[in-house]
């Protein structure tokens, strides 16, 4: 026996467990004389002007002559962090007809050269600084804007001055160069190409419904092939000189760093931007309009039946209104909030009907404001089955009775306490709130037009209606919602003569029938009004484990705990139940229920509890119930705060100890998967959703995604019987990690998993050992798609192996797939353009001993695939033959060195290092080097293991073609 399996039971020096630099890490920047911001306004703040809404005084606001407005805050959530957000007011909806995709295009340009970049230069400057590529430094387009963004780590004054400079000259002088074009063209058709199929045929055919007549119904910032092809450096220029001016921009700012530092960045790196000529005005984007002639009192407009293959049905119908620009105020706001109580109303009724047996697997109502062109309330529901017109009915029925008589006081308050919960928590958060967020909410103010609000101004405006919260004034809300100039609809079938625009314009103008089946104005439920989990036991030892004050608790009847106090994220609590054997105590036939326990388990009830007496009794509660079957463990998790942890806790234990089995959860998820299944085949993404975890467990039928035959032999009988046993089986731990009271947490233990009977040994299955697929290139596995003829995706796989003895090995396994990463965009992305998004991943399972791998995937045309694999096995044999550089490895090792020193602020980070710590004490042990691991990782040691796993045997090869189009010489494959 080895000294650290001897430790298992020891308690380390709390010395050796402080693995990371200092938690309190000093980067504020204070104001120096040169520091006076010309041009903040702190008594006119730009974003408030024309309202009563209380303005936010962290912030600073500020306009310089040339038209640039900018936002800054000080902010050191996460620590040392500045966030940078360039927001230009030009997106697709800008665009020209001849310039379809400009907008997106020169987002990427923007990225490639610049005055402060030479070519290719910009994401790996950002990565030694510590920026991960797609995480902290990117960009979005959408229709109404382009915004950049930064989420710098290790800030301080010099790198802050330095990358505002730089981001200033990326967005004012890129060089939109006919190279460049060249360059950065290839990339944005592989985009556009990985994001055809199903999903984007449909998407584009519903805008052009919903939207018609308005620009947005024609300009997806994805673009035009056509129009793309077509640009050049003159057109592309034109574009960017007509929008990207300083009158369109908006910068905003937040750091560890006084605001008039933040203030006099932005001052001078972008005062002296000048725009060219006079002033575009933004185009009309038009309104919606119903039909010549149409009858106000049945104003369906336009509708489509979009047939596809494969795809579930499903009905979308839009009462449409007018965008208009409003006067954000506080009596806007409280009309908007009696708005969100009146959907949440309907909402809880829809799902009620769908959980008692309706014609609809699921539907739901939304009032939104769509790119400054539509004001619409859009109801979505999938049918059950053929009869989509039963469905129709049923939810039109529903909606029907909420606009024709009030809610009950009973629907109302469960709607309000939600509500009230939700504002309450996002106060108790304010403190803790990341500047990346807190920018992005300029950016999404600036976007809608309205203004920005604290979270304590939104709870209090939303108590000082409470008298509002009537049947009355809420059932003149729904109506609200329902009222508008048109109506449009889009049904998706999947088969072609299934349903006509005739069927479903007859259907959509029949007059609704009211029905109130679906109302529940049952009282709420009280915990202490329900059954007890057992006798309650204190736990019988307590014991400190030496990190950050974590200690482990013991029960009498085998229960293990983990609690973690950390004050510093206020009103916030993280509860986690590990327990049993995850996919390893599943049997070879049982990987159905295992499938379809991810969805029905929570909700087949608790005790005498059902899906509705759980959301009444939760609806004044901050808690939650996630569940997640992994490899060697089940996974109960929610997040909560102390004056509700109790019934968090109990929620939990109970379902070990007294689940219900409520067919209905089950029927509801086998129905979902039977609609869901024939969508998979439809693309490269579908099947990989499909095949990928069985086909790397070597088909191991118990991650098989099943089959509609498998579907329709489950039983609810058989489910409960799999699931009692895996409830009932193996060890339990509980963590409970974040801003605790510890007696009160110790107390609600013993009340609750205490309580538990003592728990029945795994022995009944013995799992077999993971197994791994063949590797080769003559033993290429091809599987084939039904969607479009110029996509198909890739993988090629290694076998890694698993258990918490390899921790360390893992981490530095994780650094090597990045640099895999790096090296497959670089060559398959920046230098050949033939792919958008390639990556490498790498998979340690701690809580069993094998079954890891790391993977390679791409998505590609199908010409070039032995492109990829060339490409990947290249990288392969020269990682072990001469290992990354030493510039690779820092710009993989930088950016995981700070979001090491990033998440150690926030209890999750502890949580997921300490998890299953109560058991194994590999988890303790290999905490102390975690920091270590990554910052002092050598060439050399990634080099000896690409030379362990990606050299001792040849990769596992997955090809998706289309249909019809597998490559010559290729073994098809299937299932």
């Amino acid at each position: 026996m080895t000294f650290l399996a001897r430790a298992a039971g020891a308690l380390l020096p709390l010395a050796i467990l402080l693995p990371l630099p200092a938690l309190a890490q000093d980067c504020h920047v204070t104001a120096s004389e040169a520091d006076q911001p010309r041009y903040a306004r702190p008594d006119d703040p730009w974003i408030y002007r024309g309202t009563d809404i209380p303005v936010d005084e962290n912030w600073l606001f500020g306009e310089l002559p040339n038209g640039v407005r900018y936002a800054v805050r000080q902010n050191d959530v996460p620590p040392c962090q500045m966030s940078l957000r360039v927001r230009i007011d030009a997106g697709s909806l800008h665009e020209g007809d001849s310039e379809r995709g400009y907008a997106h295009l020169l987002e990427h340009m923007v990225f490639r050269e610049s005055s402060t970049f030479g070519p290719g230069e910009a994401i790996p400057h950002f990565q030694r600084l510590g920026a991960s590529f797609g995480f902290d430094t990117n960009a979005t387009t959408t229709p109404t804007a382009t915004t950049f963004k930064l989420d710098l780590p290790n800030a301080n004054r010099a790198s802050m001055d330095d990358s505002v400079h730089r981001f200033a000259g990326m967005v004012t002088a890129p060089t939109l160069s006919s190279a460049n074009l060249a360059a950065d063209l290839p990339i944005v058709l592989a985009e556009r190409r990985e994001s055809a199929g199903p999903q984007r045929r449909v998407a584009d055919q519903t805008t052009a419904v919903f939207f018609a007549g308005q620009r947005l119904a024609e300009r997806s910032p994805i673009g035009t092939v056509e129009a793309l092809e077509a640009a050049t450096q003159e057109s592309v220029r034109a574009f960017h000189r007509r929008w990207y001016r300083p009158e369109n921009a908006v910068v905003v700012l937040v750091g560890d760093a006084d605001p008039r530092v933040l203030a006099a960045m932005v001052e001078r790196n972008f005062a002296d931007w000048r725009g060219e000529g006079p002033l575009t005005p933004a185009p009309d984007f038009g309104d919606p309009a119903a039909p010549a002639g149409a009858d106000p009192a049945n104003p369906v407009g336009e509708l489509a039946v979009i047939v596809e293959p494969g795809q579930p049905r499903g009905l979308t119908y839009a009462i449409m209104r007018p965008w208009v620009e409003v006067v954000d105020n506080l009596e806007y706001n409280r009309q908007n909030l009696l708005g969100y109580v009146a959907a949440a109303v309907v909402n809880r009724r829809l799902e009620n009907r769908a959980r008692a047996g309706g014609s609809f697997l699921f539907a739901g109502v939304q009032r939104d404001k769509i790119s400054r062109s539509v004001d619409g309330t859009f109801v979505t529901f999938a049918p059950l089955t053929e009869d989509w017109q039963a469905a129709l009915a049923d939810v039109r029925s529903v909606i029907a009775d909420a606009v024709a008589s009030p809610p009950s006081q009973a629907e109302i308050d469960q709607a309000v306490a939600g509500f009230d919960v939700a504002f309450v928590d996002s106060v108790e958060q304010s403190r803790i709130q990341a500047g990346s967020a807190l920018a992005d909410d300029i950016t999404n103010a600036v976007d809608i037009r309205e203004a920005v609000a604290s979270p304590e101004t939104f709870l209090e405006v939303f108590r000082s209606i409470a008298p509002r919260f009537t049947p009355e004034q809420v059932q003149e809300a729904t109506r609200e919602l329902f009222q508008g100039e048109v109506i449009r609809a889009v049904m998706m079938a999947p088969e072609p003569g299934e349903v006509t625009v005739a069927d479903l314009r007859t259907a959509l103008s029949a007059t609704a029938v009211a029905s109130g089946d679906a109302r529940d104005d049952t009282a709420a439920i009280d915990f202490a009004d329900l059954p007890a989990i057992g006798e309650p036991a204190a736990p019988t030892a307590v014991q400190p484990l030496g990190v950050l004050g974590t200690e482990r608790l013991t029960f009498a009847n085998g229960v293990r705990a983990l609690i973690m106090g950390r004050d510093n994220e206020p009103g916030r609590i993280t509860v986690r139940v590990r327990f049993g054997g995850g996919m390893a105590r599943v049997g070879a036939d049982e990987g159905v229920y295992a499938e379809l326990g991810e969805m029905a388990l929570v909700t087949s009830g608790i005790g005498p509890l059902g899906q509705n007496d759980l959301d009444r009794l939760a609806a004044d509660l901050k808690v939650g119930f996630d569940f997640e079957v992994g490899d060697g463990v089940f996974t109960f998790q929610g997040l909560t705060r102390q004056e509700d942890l109790e019934e968090q806790l109990y929620l939990f234990a109970a379902k070990l100890a007294m689940p219900s089995w409520d067919p209905a959860p089950f029927e509801r998820a086998r129905a979902s998967a039977l609609i869901a299944y024939d969508s998979y085949g439809r693309d490269p993404n579908g099947v990989l959703n499909r095949d990928l975890e069985w086909l790397l467990h070597d088909r191991d039928p118990r991650y098989a995604t099943s089959d509609p035959a498998t579907l329709r032999g489950a039983t609810p009988a058989q489910f409960r019987s799999v699931w009692e046993r895996l409830l009932s089986e193996g060890p339990v731990e509980v963590d409970v990690f974040g801003d605790i009271d510890r007696q009160a947490t110790i107390d609600a233990l013993s009340r609750t998993f205490g309580a538990l009977p003592e728990r029945v040994p795994m022995t009944a299955i013995a799992p077999p050992p993971a197994s791994f697929p063949e590797g080769g290139a003559a033993a290429t596995t091809t599987l084939t798609h039904g969607g479009d003829s110029d996509q198909s995706a890739a993988i090629i796989a290694w076998p890694l192996g698993g258990g918490s003895d390899g921790i360390v090995q893992s981490r530095k396994l994780d650094l090597l797939a990045q640099v895999f990463s790096n090296r497959l965009l670089d060559g398959l992305r920046e230098r050949a353009g033939a792919a958008y998004t390639p990556f490498a991943s790498s998979s340690w399972p701690l809580d069993r001993g094998d079954g890891g791998y790391l993977f390679a995937l791409v998505q590609i045309e199908p010409a070039l695939l032995p492109a990829f694999f060339d490409e990947a096995e290249e990288i392969a044999a020269d990682l072990a033959a001469n290992g990354p550089t030493a510039d690779e490895l820092e710009r993989v090792v930088e950016p995981a060195r700070q979001y090491l020193l990033r998440a150690q602020t926030g209890h999750t980070f502890w949580l997921n290092q300490l998890q299953g710590a109560a058991f194994d004490t590999n988890r303790l042990v290999y905490l102390p080097s975690i920091f270590r691991d990554v910052d002092e990782a050598t060439p050399a040691e990634l080099q000896a293991l690409a030379q362990r796993y990606l050299a001792a045997r040849p990769g596992w090869r997955l090809q998706i073609v289309p249909q019809g189009g597998a490559p010559a010489g290729a073994t098809a494959s299937g299932r």
